[in-house]
């Protein structure tokens, strides 16, 4: 197990860098220029652009600029934005764990409704429940996040006023505004992940549930419920664990929308504003932290095969 981890966490160190290297030199592909983000329209003469990317480091190579960046990255530097001076890890300290606390929440939420759908769907094969039940997962997975959100924020926020529409509250500030906020965001993005989570459940459980071992068990006299919780779930959870994995990566950087329409603000309007501003220390930290931080879910997600599964061993 130890070399399984030492020989992933080499290869994770090996593909953060080079979605470092992708994103520094894709980043400049954008159109425009930070130095007319700082001086404005009116303000951006050609002398004064000149001088204000001069100022920056922007005269220099890109392959200059990214050795730079990546030695102050490898020295745990993140760099300062260029619009507002900041320190970047600053603001990703204040973002970063509101994203998280979001995409936690969602996950969580998506599991205890996926999870638990997906066993009564199987176990009602091409019955009333699995009908209902397999109905709502596919107008989950077809319907798009914004919609879903929308229609969220209109019905429980504006029209019958349970939950506050939009906005942020702070945890420290307010513990029950705080979690009245994160409700809505949460559900939003679990309500995909749950109908993903439940389908593969389903089709993962009935699987399991034709092969030899259930049908001794079953021939033994065991009960269903036996059968079925005592034997079959455990083992068709492998796959589930998997899908879980790369949804909660995915969350991570897709809540784009969601911190959007709800005024949450994550590490993806973070981003997005990076973007907008042309902000290039910025885009690269927040990738660069996502895709981490994605990697790390997916070595956690293949360990996790082996609490479940016994069968499975890493050499």
């Amino acid at each position: 197990m130890g070399a399984y981890i030492l020989r992933r966490l080499l290869q994770a160190l090996v593909m953060i860098f080079f979605v470092a290297t992708f994103v520094a030199f894709l980043v400049h592909l954008i159109p425009g220029d930070p130095a007319y983000v700082i001086l404005g329209e009116n303000n951006a003469t050609p002398e004064r652009v000149t001088a204000v990317r001069k100022q920056l480091g922007l005269d220099r190579s890109l392959a200059v600029q990214y050795v730079d960046w990546l030695t102050d990255v490898v020295q745990g530097d993140l760099g300062n934005s260029l619009i507002s001076k900041r320190p970047i890890a600053l603001d990703l300290g204040k973002r970063l764990p509101r994203t998280l606390e979001l995409t936690i929440a969602s996950v969580v939420l998506a599991v205890l409704a996926g999870i638990p759908a997906g066993v009564v769907a199987a176990s009602y094969r091409n019955r009333l429940p699995d009908l209902l039940v397999s109905t709502l997962a596919l107008v989950g997975v077809s319907a798009p996040v914004f919609v879903i959100g929308t229609l969220l924020l209109l019905v429980f926020g504006v029209k019958l006023e349970l939950l506050p529409a939009t906005g942020y509250v702070g945890f420290t500030d307010d513990p029950i505004a705080h979690l009245q906020r994160l409700i809505l965001p949460a559900a939003t993005l679990a309500i995909l992940m749950a109908a993903i989570v439940l389908r593969m459940t389903r089709s993962s459980l009935l699987e399991v549930l034709g092969e030899d071992y259930v049908r001794t068990a079953r021939a033994k006299g065991l009960s269903q419920r036996v059968v079925l919780y005592g034997h079959a779930l455990r083992n068709a959870l492998v796959p589930v664990v998997t899908v879980i994995g790369v949804q909660m990566g995915s969350l991570l950087g897709g809540s784009v929308l969601v911190e959007f329409i709800f005024n949450w603000p994550g590490v993806s309007t973070y981003l997005i504003t990076g973007i907008n501003q042309r902000d290039y220390p910025v885009v690269q930290a927040v990738v660069l932290v996502i895709a981490t931080l994605f990697i790390l879910v997916n070595l956690v997600t293949d360990l996790a095969y082996a609490l479940i599964d016994p069968r499975i061993r890493y050499g």
